[in-house]
């Protein structure tokens, strides 16, 4: 009777283990695919739209009217090359438009399917409620939670069995004469208070240390800003480029905030903002924000006089304009360097990898850890732009196994990514 019942235990156990096991493998995501709307805000936003032409064609199934999808590609990668060859194609977009298209070389084709799909599926803002909920119900089909109920249910099944296999084999034993031995309780019991002690140890330490490796940092800081700006709204809804503000990204160190004639370049014609329900400005306590008295505090800022249509002038006809204290997000430690340019220009990095999905932010709060670890796992698995780039010449055994296909790319950590002066000199 005991082993039939420590055999049924046995089996009970294992199956409920592999079933976990299967859970918890069941439950890893795979790679994103490309993201085709962070790629279109970084690459296309500034001369394209959607539904309407700009300074170029709406690109909405624009990809329809391509000769074919090769030349598609040929045309986002270079487009001057294809009129200059006299293509009849190529040669009609750019007469009709009067403007040479950036070459783009950088973009995979995978990455160029993506921002016509992300065209192709855009929807005008009116439509937008049934994005939304298609969003909202995309997120309300998320199951993690539930495998965590079903762990924890399996553990206390576990449980269950295990003091039921326990009480089987006294009652086996008394049957057969076999004497049992006393119960100890839990809590006098030696290898449960062991293991009880060193548990608790090991948490102490772990939130001794973790509190210690993350002093310092700011993950999810997000204060509160002298004008309340919304990053939602302004490249989200109206898909204002990051560049057209932030220039300094892809040309220098820092990213630069734009200064207050950057904002009245549009807001000397916006002077209020109406926007309905689903874009009503919120802070992050859920209260709701008056977009036209934010645009006055603009107008005070700038010393912009919206009645006039001036800007207010003292005795010298200085113009009486104050300095937003804007307060800043992202710090890194003094003796850590960071380029941006190096990283947008060069490492073409989209901004939302670092800053997060920043097009659906209405207050800015910073994503990312900014740990010197998270920095170098990015090293680890960004590949450089390594073929046909001459300043990588050095790299001679790089280059030839590329050739030969012994690899698909390379690291920023094979090029010396992770040595300690590339960010601490």
């Amino acid at each position: 009777m005991p082993e039939l019942t420590k055999t049924i235990y046995r089996n009970c156990t294992r199956s409920i283990f592999v079933l976990i096991a299967a859970m918890l493998i069941g439950n890893t995501k795979a790679e994103a695919a490309p993201d085709g709307k962070a790629l279109f805000m970084s690459n296309c936003a500034s001369c394209h739209n959607p539904l309407k032409d700009a300074t170029g064609p709406a690109l909405k199934n624009i990809d329809k009217t391509f000769p074919s999808k090769e030349w598609g590609y040929k045309w986002v990668h270079n487009s001057q090359a294809l009129v200059a060859a006299n293509d009849k194609d190529a040669v009609s977009i750019f007469a009709k438009y009067k403007v040479a298209m950036t070459s783009f070389p950088q973009l995979s084709n995978e990455e160029i399917d993506a921002i016509l799909k992300y065209a192709d599926d855009y929807a005008a803002p009116a439509d937008a409620p049934a994005a939304a909920g298609a969003a909202t119900a995309t997120k309300s089909e998320d199951s993690s939670w539930l495998y965590v109920y079903v762990t924890i249910a399996l553990l206390v099944l576990a449980v269950i069995l295990w003091k039921v296999n326990q009480s089987l084999a006294r009652a086996a034993n008394e049957r057969e004469g076999i004497p049992n031995m006393k119960e100890v309780p839990l809590y006098r019991n030696k290898a449960v208070l062991a293991v009880t002690g060193v548990l608790l140890f090991i948490t102490a330490g772990y939130w001794l240390v973790n509190g210690a490796i993350n002093e310092g940092r700011q993950q999810n800081y997000q204060p509160s800003q002298p004008i309340f700006y919304s990053h939602k709204v302004h490249a989200g809804i109206n898909q204002i480029n990051c560049l057209y503000c932030h220039s300094g990204a892809e040309k220098s160190r820092q990213a630069m905030i734009p200064s207050l004639n950057v904002c009245m370049n549009c807001h000397k014609q916006i002077n209020s903002y109406s926007g309905e329900d689903k874009y009503q400005l919120v802070t992050a306590e859920g209260k709701k924000v008056d977009g036209t008295k934010e645009i006055q505090k603009l107008y005070a800022y700038a010393g912009w006089d919206p009645a006039a249509k001036d800007y207010k002038r003292d005795a010298k006809g200085n113009i009486l304009a104050t300095p937003v204290q804007w307060v800043k997000i992202h710090n890194l430690p003094d003796h850590v360097y960071f380029n941006h340019a190096q990283h947008v220009k060069v490492g073409k990095v989209q901004c939302q990898k670092c800053h997060g999905e920043i097009t659906e932010m209405d207050e800015v709060f910073q994503f990312a850890p900014l740990s010197m670890g998270w920095c170098i796992n990015c090293h680890r698995e960004t590949q450089v732009q390594f073929q046909d780039n001459n300043y990588y010449t050095s790299f001679e055994k790089f280059h030839k196994e590329l050739k030969e296909g012994k690899r698909t790319g390379v690291t920023v950590e094979e090029i010396g990514g992770l040595e300690c002066q590339k960010c601490h000199y």
